[in-house]
């Protein structure tokens, strides 16, 4: 089973930053792309970052130039450093990943 832990949410003023981290553990052969989306009360939830394997990354428009997405392959782990927040960035930051697992294995024995 593969979970994804989210860390970094709080309480921030208009114009400060935040840095969003989100783990991901379990039986994980690859992860192909992470990223980050929100819901904000009464409204869609809406993509906010992404970031696949090769360092491709695309953004909502509204928080380009702003918010960064990085990752590191080895922790399993996608960051979001969110800039310059406005209050129309409050919303409910959730992790999301494309990976590709493996599963628990199965003993194959080969002998006479």
């Amino acid at each position: 089973q593969v979970q994804l832990v989210e860390s970094g949410g709080g309480l921030v003023q208009p114009g400060g930053s935040l840095t969003l981290s989100c783990a991901a553990s379990g039986r994980i052969q690859r992860i192909v792309t992470m990223g980050w989306y929100r819901q904000a009360p009464g409204k869609n939830r809406e993509s906010v970052a992404a970031i696949v394997g090769d360092g491709e990354t695309t953004y909502l428009d509204s928080v380009k130039g702003r918010f960064i997405i990085s990752r590191d392959n080895a922790k399993s782990t996608v960051y979001l450093q969110m800039n310059r927040l406005e209050p129309e960035d409050t919303a409910v930051y959730t992790c999301n990943a494309a990976y590709i697992e493996v599963g628990q294995g199965t003993q194959v024995t080969v002998s006479s």
